[in-house]
């Protein structure tokens, strides 16, 4: 089964001593800390420079379990490229890789038969497929089987995926209704999925407003609703608006989240 809580720490902006510090806090206290770094932690323009490795280090060394890659963006890589890309990179660190495939900000999609090219390096683990696509996925699965372990990267197909074959999810609903979500995978984990199925479409209008304007503006908002005073997010992402405040309130009520 999977844990409770999975906590991802985004390290791609931050010093190596605030990397250590923002993973060593959780480490003791979280079931698996992943830390999430962009393809490569140094980029000019999206292509590689050299690897961080002094901030790639200091997750390891304070307890991160795993490593979130990724792929690479505005320079847009072929299949071949990927897998060399991510083969330069596997070659230079020591924790588990998941790689993650989310084309709708990258611009760059992780084809089924690249997935099998890439989950022949030992170090990479599993994959945080965002990309939508329930054929490819099944495809994905039935290429490279057990030989990955796959993620939902979207919440509102968390039953979907681990139907499929997903083992969980990697998520923004878990952020405002971590047993909600947790219910929604445990459940399809015990093969009860017409239970994860009905908690999943209880909770569809949710998944959607915490994406009714560019994430993490929703569930920054949703959480500062919710009395966890989380500021807002740095510029370029602006605060929500009317508009998509109104929805997300009247999401967050519909569930007695506030």
């Amino acid at each position: 089964s999977i844990p409770f809580l999975i906590l991802i720490v985004v390290v791609i902006p931050l010093t190596r001593l605030i990397v250590g510090t923002s993973v060593g806090t959780v480490a003791s206290i979280v079931p698996l800390v992943v830390a999430a770094f962009p393809f490569v932690a140094r980029l000019v323009e999206g292509s590689i420079r050299e690897v961080d490795a002094g901030m790639i280090e200091a997750a390891e060394s304070m307890g991160a379990d795993a490593l979130l890659m990724v792929t690479p963006y505005y320079n847009k890589a072929s299949q071949d490229g990927l897998i060399e890309s991510f083969s330069y990179i596997e070659k230079r660190v020591s924790t588990p890789m998941i790689l993650y495939n989310v084309p709708s900000r990258t611009g760059v999609n992780i084809l089924p038969e690249t997935y099998l090219e890439l989950s022949k390096l030992p170090l990479v683990n599993g994959v945080k497929e965002a990309n939508g696509d329930i054929s490819a996925f099944s495809k994905t699965v039935a290429l490279c089987k057990d030989n990955l372990n796959y993620y939902s990267g979207n919440d509102d197909q968390i039953t979907a995926f681990m139907a499929l074959g997903a083992i969980g999810v990697i998520s923004v609903l878990s952020n405002v209704a971590p047993k909600v979500t947790h219910d929604i995978a445990q459940f399809a984990l015990d093969g009860n999925i017409k239970a994860s199925k009905e908690l999943q479409l209880e909770y569809l209008d949710l998944c959607n407003a915490l994406f009714c304007d560019v994430n993490p503006i929703p569930v920054k908002e949703a959480l500062c609703l919710m009395g966890k005073d989380v500021g807002r997010c740095r510029m370029p992402l602006s605060p929500i608006n009317e508009k998509n405040k109104a929805i997300l309130i009247n999401a967050l009520k519909n569930h007695n989240l506030i």
